[in-house]
């Protein structure tokens, strides 16, 4: 890559050299205003006045399917984004505070709580203060002076402001942002291509499992009526039982933080902990359990873990990922019998979540909950055990080559993430000199 012909010491260190030309300023000269947004109270049906949230910006642009709504009474003018503002998002997550999207629609958007607006000045362009503020150089600066409490960090429009930024001249900087705006929407495009296998990939997992275990292998067999409308047929010499016949169904414990005398301080599941087909066991928790629940709620390796609220109906397998584990009541231990292969009831469960059949089935007041009474009533198309066998083998192979293209996709798209943002801190720090660029290279995947 170019570099500019004489460099200069910025002074500041995480900067480092920067083109000779480039002044070093304070972001606040950049600026025109920060802002908050508005505190007006958000409905819970849809108007015409949406409103910015958090998530409005999640994805690095401006989001209209994850907006709020407000009602025309509480609009006022000061708060309509025009184009060119930009949103940045100075309360969440370590990870996600320094977030931001430029708004460039003409539709009409409301600047909503928890994201500044800034607006630049004449001496800036709005793109390239955009492309500044998605770099790694300055995202590290807003993290780095971020105020830490409890369960979020916080920005302060001042500390936002008295961040420095090396800064060239507009056409200059029109013609940085020009450049980057290829430059990324190049690598966007590959990113969407991958997600779009991705996707497909995982729709052809899907109906692998699907098949599979409504089917079976043999596809000669004949075939009878299941008996349940969504399923349709099954193949003839299959059973269909309900959980109960099968499984012994055991919903975790209530929370007890404090020692009741005699008991015992132990890790336990959340529903949290549970994904699809697999526990995650990077934060788990402890509370107390009296001897007799030690027996209750212990887990035992093939162990299904059905989540009992949340997204109701995920189900991990617990394959002893520590030596001793419990369960908490927002999860389900379902323990199948000896005689059947727990790997192919945790592949049913799948696509019964698949299909939003735990959905249909849980009783909804304002949370959804799946109870022991409802899971224990669920039915499943059973084969032989030599064939569950058969099965499981089967999804196995097929998953594991299909789970590591995923795998593949996965990691090449962090890349071109990577990429693109370290391409993003060269160019707006003046690393690299794109005054002649011209149309950029072409990236391969």
């Amino acid at each position: 890559m170019k570099r500019y012909p004489k460099y200069k010491d910025s002074g500041i260190e995480w900067i480092g050299e920067i083109p000779e030309h480039w002044q070093d300023v304070q972001l606040k000269r950049c600026l025109r205003s920060v802002s908050n947004g508005t505190t007006a109270n958000q409905v819970d049906h849809i108007t015409d006045f949406p409103v910015s949230r958090i998530e409005t910006i999640s994805s690095g642009i401006i989001d209209t399917n994850k907006v709020g709504y407000l009602d025309k009474e509480d609009i006022e003018d000061k708060f309509i984004l025009k184009k060119g503002d930009i949103l940045l998002s100075h309360i969440n997550s370590l990870e996600y505070v320094g977030n931001c999207a430029i708004y460039i629609s003409e539709d009409l958007l409301i600047h909503g709580m928890n994201l500044l607006r800034l607006q630049s000045n004449q001496k800036t362009i709005p793109k390239f203060l955009l492309y500044y503020l998605k770099s790694h150089i300055l995202k590290n600066q807003i993290q780095a002076n971020s105020k830490h409490a409890i369960n979020q960090v916080s920005l302060p429009s001042s500390s936002l402001k008295g961040l420095r930024i090396a800064l060239p001249t507009n056409p200059e900087q029109q013609t940085i942002a020009n450049y980057l705006g290829r430059k990324t929407h190049q690598v966007d495009t590959l990113i969407e291509n991958k997600q779009k296998l991705i996707d497909l990939l995982k729709e052809q997992r899907a109906a692998i499992i699907n098949h599979a275990v409504t089917k079976g292998l043999n596809p000669n067999v004949k075939q009878k009526d299941s008996g349940i409308e969504w399923l349709g047929e099954i193949p003839e010499h299959w059973e269909v039982k309900k959980l109960k016949y099968f499984g012994e169904i055991v919903l975790g414990k209530m929370l007890t933080p404090q020692d009741k005398g005699n008991y015992y301080k132990k890790p336990y599941l959340r529903a949290r902990n549970i994904l699809w087909e697999k526990v995650d066991p990077s934060d788990i928790k402890e509370m107390w359990f009296s001897e007799k629940e030690l027996s209750q709620y212990r887990l035992k390796e093939n162990d299904l873990l059905v989540s009992e609220g949340g997204e109701v109906g995920r189900t991990a397998i617990w394959k002893n990922e520590l030596e001793e584990c419990y369960i908490q009541n927002s999860v389900h231990k379902v323990t199948i019998n000896e005689s059947h292969n727990p790997f192919y009831f945790l592949y049913f469960f799948l696509i019964y979540g698949q299909a939003g059949h735990f959905d249909a089935i849980v009783n909804r007041v304002s949370i959804a909950h799946l109870t022991r009474e409802k899971l224990k009533e669920v039915p499943f198309a059973i084969p032989p055990p030599t064939e569950q066998q058969s099965i499981t083998d089967y999804l196995y192979k097929k998953t594991t080559r299909i789970d590591k293209s995923i795998e593949k996709q996965d990691k090449q798209i962090e890349l071109l993430k990577e990429y693109r943002t370290a391409l993003i801190s060269e160019v707006v720090t003046g690393k690299i000199d794109v005054r002649d660029s011209g149309e950029p290279e072409v990236i391969h995947s």
